[in-house]
């Protein structure tokens, strides 16, 4: 009797775990995120920009969208734009918060990336509220690149930039002036990393499957994260992280091997499984004294639904970093 109570007690914590490990699986995608106060935030794609918030980074709630209607200047450059709102990005520079998304249809370069400011994210607070200050780039169809997926980083000397794009000509970077609100004159542009060409400038394979930078200053380089190959495809999605690093933000960024990320370098960090097929458009964070990498899966358990995962990075002795499902 009391191995029979043991093991019917096992079982019930066994099923109890794999419940909550399942609860904490919330749908999301193309996630970014910061803490203010107690408190976890994660922006991301959705109707006027989704967002979560959480105390401990398992359990999420969510919270009002950022924006109640699109942007105008957003609806008269967009053909039908409707207010779905792609993956945005979040930083906070000199007391302010800033919110930069994308604006686009799926498969053109027809897209923009604006900002939003705030002073706080707690919904609750009465100072709380979103000021839109409108585009700060744009692509056309004629573009070799595309104004979507921006990333904020402040350099070491204090001078913010850029990142952004999405397949084409790759992952582009654009000083942005001390208000970080518009573009700095004259422009300082950087191409960082593009599958598109091989090194004798032909184009190949699956020409430019490359998106979602993200730049980190770690230990005197310059990393960055992007995602290969295809997302958006459920577990058919191809998705899986890749990285260079530079001394130098302006590039050039090599991988572990020493390929330039310009001719198609990248060491994988994190690919997927058979439960989560395509894993990516990560976003690295530290916190609590640890490097955290938040990124989307496609849950093959929930019709490849896109969740949100995060895990630890390690680096290894040589300083690459790596991550396990």
């Amino acid at each position: 009797m009391k191995i029979i109570l043991f093991l019917t007690l096992l079982l019930h914590v066994v099923t109890s775990v794999t419940v909550n490990a399942q609860e904490r699986l919330i749908g999301v995608h193309d996630p970014v995120a910061i803490r203010e106060g107690g408190y976890y935030y994660v922006f991301a794609t959705g109707n006027g920009i989704s967002v979560m918030r959480s105390a401990d980074m398992k359990n999420w709630t969510r919270l009002a969208s950022v924006f109640k209607t699109p942007p105008q200047w957003a609806t008269k450059m967009i053909h039908a734009f409707e207010g779905h709102i792609w993956a945005p990005d979040i930083i906070k520079h000199n007391g302010t918060y800033y919110l930069y998304y994308s604006i686009s249809s799926f498969g053109t370069r027809t897209s923009a990336i604006g900002v939003a400011t705030a002073k706080t994210l707690d919904q609750e607070s009465p100072d709380f509220g979103w000021t839109d200050h409108g585009m700060v780039v744009r692509s056309y169809e004629g573009c070799n690149w595309n104004a979507i997926d921006p990333n904020i980083i402040i350099d070491e000397h204090g001078i913010p930039w850029m990142t952004f794009g999405s397949w084409w000509d790759g992952i582009q970077l654009v000083r942005l002036t001390d208000d970080l609100l518009c573009l700095q004159q004259p422009e300082e542009w950087y191409a960082l990393s593009s599958r598109s060409r091989d090194e004798n400038g032909r184009y190949i394979g699956n020409i430019g499957a490359v998106e979602a930078p993200f730049l980190v200053h770690k230990d005197g380089y310059y990393y960055l994260f992007v995602s290969f190959d295809n997302c958006c495809a459920g577990v058919n999605s191809t998705y899986k992280v890749a990285v260079g690093r530079s001394k130098n933000i302006r590039g050039p960024y090599l991988d572990r091997e020493g390929k330039d990320m310009l001719q198609g370098g990248g060491t994988i960090v994190v690919q997927g499984n058979d439960r989560f097929p395509g894993v990516g458009h990560q976003a690295v964070y530290r916190l609590e004294s640890k490097d955290y990498l938040f990124f989307h899966a496609y849950d093959r358990d929930d019709n490849g639904r896109s969740k949100l995962l995060i895990r630890e990075i390690a680096w290894d002795e040589m300083g690459w970093p790596s991550v396990r499902l």
